[in-house]
């Protein structure tokens, strides 16, 4: 069985692993695709993932001395779709031969629980790729919840990367008025598709200048660049009291993050919002699971074209050129997937 592994920063094989046995309450999954995530993977590829230096403590919930994962990184990947070719005895749902989405990683199959698959099977005529989008999807939702938009309210989207178009896409069905900022004309153009009422390209000028001048500041912005520069302009773009939902996998130390200015000035919330976890005035109602089945309701009804995000397909052999297109091409790639059927 191939899985795609990170050997070390800036070096990717496809590598041989052996099946996983089928055990009770399991089905095995046969991947057709496997989308790449651009933020979290690219730091395991670059070597600048916090878990690679530190070691997590689940209970205490800090980052210590220490190291969580070590080289060599095999299958790494959560927005992955397959066929269910095998089920054990007392599995009947998911049944065999349905197409299900879920995170099994970058490989040819997965030995995967059986109750984590369920309501995760696409509907009949259902685009397979569109299976890819279900995590990311959820993280773009989880973002605009946790920024608590109401009808109205004058939104702006730093970064329309995938996550960021989708939250664009989201905030937009929420009620808000968008205002979606990039440094790429292209994905402005596709921010407008998604609805954005207005796009700025970074470049032109300050973001928090043009929010200003048109509606006094915006309610909220929700960053998705990832750049320490990005959110400390987030902050400044925002009214008094007005919040800042940090989305973006922020990497090394803070440059360009100024806290003793506009963030201290106008008394400004700022807000994590990651996929561990919903916002916490919601966990009563909203998980991860809800939030990843609802985002994949509203790509079958067809409010979200997700599979018009999709910039590559390309087959797991050729993992290493993606991924060095990823590294250093970042702005030509939106949403690059495997194809494992190409690849066999």
């Amino acid at each position: 069985m191939r899985v795609i592994t990170f050997q070390e920063p800036g070096n990717v094989r496809v590598s041989l692993e052996s099946p996983a046995e089928l055990v009770p309450g399991t089905v095995r999954v046969r991947t057709l695709y496997s989308g790449v995530s651009a933020g979290t993977e690219l730091t395991a590829y670059r070597g600048t993932n916090p878990y690679l230096t530190r070691k997590w403590d689940t209970e205490r919930r800090l980052f210590v001395e220490g190291q969580t994962h070590t080289y060599p990184l095999s299958g790494w990947g959560y927005q992955e779709v397959g066929e269910v070719v095998e089920a054990a005895p007392d599995v009947a749902d998911p049944p065999v031969g349905s197409l299900v989405w879920g995170i099994w990683g970058h490989r040819t199959e997965a030995v995967v629980a059986a109750d984590k698959l369920v309501g995760h099977v696409l509907p009949p005529g259902a685009d397979p790729l569109t299976g890819v989008f279900a995590r990311v999807g959820a993280i773009a939702l989880n973002a605009v919840h946790a920024a608590d938009v109401h009808l109205g309210d004058q939104v702006a989207v730093f970064g329309q990367g995938v996550i960021g178009l989708l939250a664009t896409r989201l905030a937009v069905l929420s009620g808000a008025r968008v205002v979606a900022t990039d440094a790429i004309p292209d994905r402005l153009e596709l921010a407008r598709r998604f609805g954005a009422a207005e796009v700025l390209d970074v470049a032109a000028g300050s973001v928090a200048e043009f929010m200003r001048k048109r509606v006094e500041g915006a309610d909220t912005v929700i960053e998705l660049s990832g750049s320490h520069f990005g959110l400390h302009e987030a902050i400044r773009s925002v009214r008094k009291g007005g919040r800042v939902v940090a989305a973006g996998f922020y990497q090394g130390d803070g440059i360009g993050l100024r806290l003793g200015e506009e963030f201290h000035h106008n008394q400004v919330q700022l807000i994590s919002s990651q996929i561990g976890g919903v916002a916490s005035w919601l966990a009563h109602r909203w998980d991860v699971e809800r939030l990843q089945r609802t985002f994949m309701g509203l790509v079958h009804r067809g409010e979200i074209d997700a599979a018009g995000l999709i910039s590559h397909v390309m087959p797991i052999d050729r993992a290493a050129e993606a991924f060095d297109l990823l590294d250093k091409h970042q702005s030509e790639v939106l949403q690059l997937v495997f194809d494992f059927e190409e690849s066999q």
